[in-house]
């Protein structure tokens, strides 16, 4: 819901910030952080529950540049080298550690795409090549020999730990001097100036949340999977989903060393794997499961992706698992971010900015949260041009007018409408 400018929260509590930013997760903590860091005296980042209980510690931390379109190579190769510059700005690091990854082909289409996406992502600067099968079997000697057409592949991505990056961005702010306020809900925005006294073509002034009334010029609206019900309470239509995405490690074994095992992923079944632990950690998402919440794994489904496996890496088929999980991350209707200011019925909310990075938190989180920080302070980035990756982009029913993003997890093609103004589903508001 919307508050009149003259709303007060329950409590009574009322607080000032220059900015305020919603969600806890990856994109919204670093977001804040960059904030504070671009000169905002005053930064309040608002958590439901804790930092980094959603995604952003249960992710597989794979940090891929060889992106489909110009923002995901931007995006991606922004936040590269942010991870690997963060200790010396930071003191800590969230891990990142280069490794290269392979994108094989299994088919003649699929080589015409790679070879097209490569020209792209080489135009911009990336150092991505062509492997010919057989250096596809001496690069990657745990893979089935024989299998690939061939493959592109990037010597500089890599992947990081999950739960480090939660401690990072954890003592980032800390040090920044954000004001972390946990278990603290978004309510709704305060405006003034809208149409029939409501928030499209106005100006925000604040927030309602369930400590207090915040006043403040900036709103930035993130939450991952849930951030079509963060938009919700604010009127504000955000074609986001969640999707349940499964991830496993396998026990140890000598035939899967990371001298014998770079990262590849399997575009063609929506399957990536890296090393884990002297084992490999895998994930999946299937592209016929219904959008929802969801952090049980699917143990069918999980069986009939190790057979795919197997067959790829056949060391895999014999070996236990060590550890499952399943988390529910967020995706968009064309697989790209959303960074741009919040919109109600066409018109702008000024102040307001949502930012997603459609389930590419750790890949693209660092580079969203800095564009969306940037947009917020001064309408652009010199991250990535970010005048198309707004709301304006979708119509009523979630439809982007933008060209799905090739190199994704197939997630489903369609985001749920966004709920209703007037009803916020209550209890599914999880900002991570």
């Amino acid at each position: 819901m919307v508050s009149s400018s003259g709303a007060v929260a329950s409590t009574g509590t009322k607080f000032s910030a220059d900015a305020v930013v919603v969600g806890g997760g990856t994109v919204g903590a670093w977001c804040a952080y960059f904030l504070r860091t671009a000169g905002l005296d005053r930064v309040i980042l608002l958590e439901r529950n804790t930092l980094g209980q959603g995604a952003s510690s249960r992710a597989a931390g794979v940090v891929r540049t060889q992106g489909g379109s110009p923002w995901a190579v931007g995006l991606g190769e922004w936040s590269r080298r942010f991870y690997l510059r963060q200790h010396e700005e930071l003191g800590i690091d969230s891990g990142f550690t280069p490794h290269g990854y392979v994108l094989p082909c299994f088919s003649p289409a699929e080589v015409a795409a790679a070879r097209e996406r490569m020209a792209m992502q080489n135009s911009l600067g990336l150092d991505v090549r062509w492997l010919e099968p057989a250096d596809v079997d001496r690069m990657n000697p745990a893979m089935a020999p024989g299998l690939t057409l061939g493959a592109t592949y990037c010597a500089q991505d890599g992947y990081l730990h999950p739960p480090r990056n939660v401690t990072a961005y954890t003592m980032a702010l800390a040090a920044a001097g954000v004001q972390v306020l946990e278990r603290t809900s978004f309510t709704g925005l305060i405006t003034t100036g809208g149409d029939d006294g409501g928030a499209a073509g106005g100006t925000v002034t604040g927030v309602t949340t369930s400590a207090g009334e915040i006043a403040a010029p900036l709103v930035v609206l993130t939450g991952g999977p849930d951030l079509a019900a963060v938009g919700a309470l604010a009127g504000i239509p955000i074609p986001v989903g969640g999707v349940r995405h499964q991830v496993a490690v396998t026990e140890p074994h000598p035939d899967l060393a990371p001298s014998r095992l770079p990262m590849v992923f399997d575009l063609s079944a929506g399957l990536y794997w890296r090393p884990e632990d002297g084992g490999m950690l895998f994930g999946m998402s299937n592209p016929a499961e219904p959008p929802g919440e969801s952090r049980g794994v699917d143990v069918t489904y999980l069986e009939l992706i190790r057979e795919r496996l197997g067959r790829l890496v056949p060391v895999t088929a014999g070996l236990e698992l060590r550890r499952t999980w399943a988390a529910t991350i967020d995706y968009t209707p064309d697989h790209l971010p959303i960074i741009g200011p919040a919109m109600i019925c066409g018109q702008i909310v000024n102040g307001v900015t949502v930012a997603s990075a459609g389930g590419a938190g750790m890949m693209w989180g660092p580079g969203v949260a800095r564009a969306a920080a940037d947009v917020a302070l001064g309408g652009s980035s010199p991250v990535v041009d970010t005048t198309d990756l707004g709301l304006d982009r979708f119509d009523d029913a979630g439809r982007s007018r933008l060209a799905t993003d090739p190199i994704a997890l197939p997630f489903p093609e369609h985001a749920p409408r966004a709920p209703d103004r007037a009803s916020p589903a209550p209890g599914r508001l999880s900002i991570t």
